[in-house]
């Protein structure tokens, strides 16, 4: 009988498997499961999104690794049916609790990335090394869950076995997601009285994202048309995207919004989405425009966007790092009816819903009920 699930993610940032997580805890939570939500430290954008009845155990540790021990010490004091991991440190370090706890608990590591893609780009060994470290220890798992059927190719390259590995969607749209998409937007841009389209690009101002890419193809596409361009996101990458603004004169038409806790509302008042992506995992984002009925363009990109798309079925696909088919594409979608009952029904394949169900479905198989 499965009495208490273990999810185990090294914080609560607000990227896309700390999402993953909580929106995971609060289904475990409705469906009468106990859950614990471990984590190294518990501060994070995500916390306050935590449901009641989740209890939030915090290692006090500032790197995975030295979560070893206390992720040790709650095994054997806690003793859950199943423990299941996110992110390629937190997921090796939980097989080796697991084995050192000597626990008959279940373990389940996800994979969020496409790892052969991560390592040829990783800064430092450690990263280049990963493939080798995830062929060693996730065979150890009970079962490996691929975010999309482009990461499970990518894992059963590496040689992870086939019977134990399953794709699961993440779990994207969620009930109070329409609640947040009402919210109001304290910016002139989006105001009832503009009729200048507004573009919305989302993420980590990171390599992945390459947004130097989206905005190039802004300022081609601002050439033929007005329009603005707002990013959603933080990260390394703001200086030389700063940079780039200024270097194209498009001070006045594009707005680095940073992190914002609530995208949704941004969404529902913008007239285009694109990602811009050389790679991703599976793209949650692009899921969560649709659900807002918000027609979108995405570089076809491993993995996700062509899932999601069904093929450019729901969106426009294009090629990675070419500003001019971006440039067009973009011009193209904005100058099209969409009807967005189509893309919100879309998004509802991907519902926070649908992915407990086959979460549980897949926990049950391993315990035995």
């Amino acid at each position: 009988m499965v009495e208490r699930i273990a999810l185990f993610i090294p914080n609560l940032g607000g990227a896309g498997a700390e999402r993953v997580f909580v929106h995971l805890a609060r289904g475990f939570t409705e469906s009468g499961v106990t859950v614990d939500l471990v984590v190294l430290d518990g501060n994070g954008p995500m916390r306050e999104y935590l449901a009641p009845g989740v209890r939030l155990i915090e290692l006090n540790v500032r790197r995975t690794l030295l979560a070893i021990r206390p992720l040790v010490r709650y095994l054997n004091e806690v003793r859950p049916s199943i423990l299941i991991s996110a992110l390629d440190h937190a997921n090796i370090v939980a097989l080796l609790a697991r084995r050192m706890a000597k626990s008959e608990c279940k373990v389940v590591v996800t994979e969020h990335s496409t790892l052969s893609i991560h390592s040829k780009n990783a800064r430092n060994l450690q990263g280049r090394v990963m493939p080798m470290l995830v062929r060693r220890f996730y065979a150890e798992a009970d079962a490996i869950v691929a975010v999309s059927e482009g990461v499970k190719r990518d894992l059963l390259a590496h040689g992870l076995p086939e019977d134990k590995t399953y794709v699961i969607y993440n779990p994207v749209v969620t009930p109070e997601m329409e609640l947040l998409m009402r919210e109001s937007v304290d910016h002139p841009w989006f105001q009832d009285d503009q009729d200048i389209p507004v573009v919305i690009g989302a993420g980590r101002l990171t390599k992945a994202k390459d947004f130097p890419n989206l905005i190039r193809a802004f300022a081609k596409s601002c050439r033929k048309t007005p329009m603005r361009l707002v990013i959603l996101g933080e990260g390394e990458e703001r200086p030389q995207l700063e940079a780039l603004v200024h270097e194209l004169r498009l001070e006045s038409s594009v707005w680095l919004a940073g992190f914002v806790s609530n995208p949704y509302k941004y969404f529902a008042r913008a007239d285009l989405f694109v990602l811009s992506s050389r790679w991703e995992g599976f793209a949650m984002v692009l899921v969560e425009a649709l659900a807002a009925g918000l027609p979108v363009v995405s570089t076809d990109c491993p993995h996700g966007p062509r899932e999601i798309l069904a093929g450019g079925v729901y969106g426009r696909l294009v090629p990675v790092g070419d500003a001019e088919a971006l440039s067009d594409a973009m011009l193209s979608a904005l100058s099209e009816d969409h009807n967005r009952s189509v893309l919100i029904e879309r998004a509802q394949e991907f519902s926070y819903q649908a992915a407990v169900t086959r979460y549980l479905e897949l926990i049950q198989m391993l315990v035995g009920e």
